[in-house]
């Protein structure tokens, strides 16, 4: 069995590493985590603004009111989350090959702006110039921001490192030297989308977002939100992290554009409507997995060691682990029982993630349970606190109650076996030490 796990691990560690350290799914990561804090505070106020019971203590009017007082923070947060992501990579990207960041994000984003079409259509009137719909700046537009800020980085950074700069005598401000030293580089880029959009414009008489939507993010969307896919990234997640890769950060690098877009999507439809379109999304992923005590839901492993396991060993290890363990963070867990290359662990620790995803989906397109409707919940959020915040409904958190004990019963039989091992062992030593003294 060993020689299997060594085998195996020979050939995920180096693929894992590679992915790891990838430079730009290292920015992409960075970019989405510089927009977090904004979209929080955007999803506190759709949820404070769809609070179940407001329409019983508010009139109609006061209601209302509220309401359009709150619909500007999500407006002004996620719904443009967009225009974040791109600063972020430009930032990032030209950061990593020490370049001036600032710049390097402010280019990129003109670079974005430069292909979006300044057109707001409406059904049954005429368009309306110089106004950018909101969907270019979020869902829509995701793909094709992210796509247009790395390659203006690029460009950007390959100028700055070939010299073709203008410099600025000693003694000029630091802070104009460096626009100076960007105007070149800034101009090449900016004039290489403008070319870009022209041709796509006047030629094919459309634009770079519906191109990019039709052709990349739509098909990629739609694949990432069944789940099949979902259910593959959860098996690789725990299969890294049973060989000691953190396989959320690995497998989020690849995956969190999708999601993302997903939950973006979700967002501007219940804001709008009241309706959910997607199941899958970031918070789905997040609430029903790491949301449940940490990668791998193993809260409900620390509560069954304290409840039904009898080993000294193990009981100390779950006490360590609940207080992280309620705050979804499990390192004590991982490292602890241990699940890093335990073969005794790897049918549940594999399993429960996945039987757990698929109950999810199944109430959740059934209609048994409202899915999440996009607003960013903190992963630190305790179990059932954050299942109600990203559903706003109360069996959003009853759900995971459910797979709480899916989880438990999945583990149990496994933890039973380790348990009794541990008992023995303990004996044994006892038994050595007794004879000792």
């Amino acid at each position: 069995m060993n020689q299997v796990f060594e085998r195996v691990s020979k050939i995920l560690i180096p693929i894992a590493g590679k992915l790891n350290n990838n430079r730009y799914l290292q920015v992409l990561r960075d970019a989405f985590m510089l927009a977090f804090p904004l979209t929080v505070f955007g999803s506190i106020a759709v949820v404070i603004a769809n609070l179940p019971f407001l329409d019983k203590v508010m009139s109609e009017g006061a209601l209302n009111t509220m309401r359009s007082i709150l619909n500007v923070a999500p407006s002004a947060t996620m719904e443009v989350m967009t225009i974040f992501v791109v600063f972020g990579i430009g930032y990032y990207l030209s950061k990593s090959y020490d370049v001036e960041g600032v710049f390097g994000g402010a280019i990129a984003l003109a670079s974005f702006f430069i292909l979006t079409p300044f057109v707001l259509n409406v059904e049954g009137k005429e368009a309306v110039q110089g106004v950018i719909p909101l969907d270019r700046l979020g869902a829509k537009g995701m793909f094709l921001g992210m796509i247009t800020a790395f390659v203006a980085a690029e460009i950007y950074r390959k100028v700055v490192q070939k010299n073709i700069t203008i410099k600025m005598p000693a003694g000029v401000p630091p802070a104009v030297s460096k626009s100076f030293a960007a105007l070149i580089p800034a101009v090449v880029t900016l004039t290489v989308f403008l070319v870009i959009n022209t041709i796509v414009t006047q030629l094919f008489k459309t634009n770079m977002h519906d191109v990019i939507y039709n052709a990349v993010q739509a098909p990629l969307v739609g694949l990432g939100s069944g789940i099949i896919p979902t259910l593959i990234a959860i098996f690789v997640t725990q299969i890294l992290w049973f060989f000691g890769l953190h396989g959320q950060i690995i497998i989020n690098s690849v995956m969190d554009p999708i999601w993302n877009t997903l939950s973006l999507e979700n967002l501007n439809a219940y804001t709008k409507t009241g309706e959910v379109p997607h199941v899958i999304s970031k918070q789905f992923i997040e609430i029903y997995t790491v949301g449940m005590g940490g990668t791998g839901m193993t809260l409900a492993v620390i509560f069954a060691i304290l409840f039904f396991m009898k080993s000294k060993q193990m009981k100390q290890v779950a006490k360590l682990g609940l207080g992280p363990g309620i705050f979804n963070v499990n390192e004590p867990i991982i490292f602890g029982l241990p699940v890093i290359m335990n073969p005794l662990v790897i049918v549940p620790w594999i399993l429960a993630p996945m039987v757990v995803t698929f109950v999810t989906y199944l109430a959740m397109s059934s209609g048994l349970v409202p899915p999440p409707t996009g607003v960013a919940v903190p992963w630190t959020v305790p179990i059932f606190i954050n299942g109600i915040m990203a559903t706003n409904s109360l069996a959003g958190g009853l759900l995971q109650l459910v797979n709480f004990t899916i989880v438990l019963v999945i583990w149990f039989p496994f933890l039973k076996f380790i348990d009794r091992m541990n008992l023995q062992k303990e004996r044994e030593e006892r038994e050595a030490t007794k004879n000792a003294s």
